[in-house]
């Protein structure tokens, strides 16, 4: 039980950290936030955990394909923004990235990657 406070304190911190510095610099926050640091702290918990380096490598692998179809996002959300407000902005974009994310899926397929469960 330890352990998983452990990790829920370290990530936890680790999202205010950045979003303290992204109060302060546009810029360096979206660098900050842009790094792949989730994804390292899980590939850290999985390694700590004892995981087998071939599902680790999974992990790292299918990450990739989950991120490509949320870039999009990042463009649709500040173009809408100023027109609709926050929320109906981050609503539409995030269904555009479930779009995206299911037209990726059903490219890949073709070329024997199965993102869907």
């Amino acid at each position: 039980m330890h352990w998983l406070i452990t990790k829920y304190l370290i990530t936890a911190t680790l999202v205010v950290v950045v979003s303290e510095i992204a109060k302060r610099s546009d810029r360096l926050g979206a660098l900050v936030a842009a790094l792949p640091l989730v994804t390292i702290l899980v590939l850290i918990w999985m390694q700590v955990e004892h995981q087998p380096p071939e599902k680790l490598a999974q992990h790292a692998r299918y990450t990739f394909w989950y991120v490509i179809p949320t870039l999009p996002m990042f463009l649709v959300f500040p173009a809408l923004l100023a027109r609709l407000g926050f929320w109906p902005a981050l609503a539409l974009s995030c269904a555009v990235t479930v779009v995206c994310f299911g037209i990726l899926a059903l490219t890949i397929r073709r070329f024997g990657v199965e993102l869907l469960l």
